[in-house]
Order: C-alpha cells, then structure tokens, then sequence
C-alpha cells in the first residue's frame, strides 16, 4: 500500500554526526537565562538611578553586576549610562518582573545567592510601588 523510503532523512544527513553543532547543558542553559534576566534587571536599576540616585540602589547594582559576572565566567555586564528621564513607576514595574523571571530561573537552578538577591529586589519594587501608587 504505502512505499517505504528508500533515501536518508534530510534531517540526518544535513547534521552528520551529532558533534558537528555545540551542545549546552540544561545547567548552561539556565546559567544564560539568569544571567540575561539579572543584566536586564541591572539596567532597570541603573534607568531608576539615574532618575533618582540612592545607596541602596547603587548598592542592588553593584550586587547585581557582581552576579552577572560570576554567571558569565567573570565576564562584566556591559553598563550604558541612561538618561534620567521616565516613569518611575513603570520602571518599577519592569524592575519587578525582571527580579521575578530571575528569582524562578534561579531556584529552577537551586542558586541561592542569586535568588536571595532576585527576591529582595522584588520586594524593593514592591514597596517602592506603594507610595507611587497609592491614591489619596
């Protein structure tokens, strides 16, 4: 009824042996992930300190870059220097669910630090949030 397939896949052929491309580990993978979610983070915290400097958001940024690289290899997280202008309650907002999307990439990877660090920039935001929030 049906005629078997007398020629290779295309999809093994094209690939040959399965050394032929880099392969990650699900452990780098989510190493990249967490990464990208705390550099992403960081430039939310240095958007935020530009529009209204503190010391306890230099202090997350230092945390945060410091992070970064260790989950680079070392390598520093490249940092622009932002305008101070925005909402602020906007960038709250984004800061928020960028320390979230990293506080569950990290404990996915059972990374304590970072995910200490990750939940106390949440409830950085969180509270931050209020007062700008809040209606009289």
């Amino acid at each position: 009824m049906y005629e078997p397939i007398r020629t290779k896949s295309v999809h093994s052929t094209m690939a040959g042996t399965p050394s032929d491309f880099p392969h990650r580990s699900r452990e780098e993978e989510l190493d990249i992930q967490l990464a990208g979610h705390l550099a992403a983070l960081l430039a939310v915290t240095d958007e935020l300190r530009a529009l209204s400097p503190a010391a306890d958001l230099d202090a997350a940024a230092e945390r945060l870059a410091a992070q970064v690289a260790r989950l680079r290899g070392g390598r520093t997280p490249l940092r622009a220097a932002p305008a101070a202008a925005g909402d602020p309650a906007a960038l709250h907002r984004r800061a928020h669910a960028f320390a979230g999307r990293a506080l569950v990439v990290a404990a996915s990877r059972a990374d304590t630090s970072a995910a200490i660090l990750a939940a106390e920039r949440m409830d950085a935001h969180t509270s931050a949030l209020q007062p700008l929030t809040a209606t009289p």
